[in-house]
């Protein structure tokens, strides 16, 4: 199972992203949000499917990014449940 990293900008203000939010949380069981527009996922899906899967709930105005992570990071400032998920799986 890989990590995968999920950024997005969604430009158009006062969009209801709910259903964007929903769909990233049920692409894998493990998901990792201690930033406001990057979440971390794990899953057996592809970037292509993951892609696929959450551009119906973003504008035709907004940017997605989804990109398979290498397992090696560094970070700080996150509190310890952030940084423990991190550590057990990138």
């Amino acid at each position: 199972m890989a990590t995968f990293m999920i950024g997005y900008d969604l430009n158009r203000p006062g969009q209801n992203y709910t259903n964007l939010i929903a769909a990233i949380k049920g692409i894998g069981p493990g998901w990792w949000h201690c930033l406001d527009s990057t979440w971390l996922v794990k899953t057996e899906q592809t970037a292509v499917q993951i892609r696929d899967k959450l551009n119906p709930h973003i504008d035709i105005t907004d940017e997605l990014l989804v990109a398979k992570l290498s397992g090696e990071g560094a970070w700080v400032g996150f509190d310890t449940e952030c940084s423990t998920w991190l550590k057990n799986n990138l």
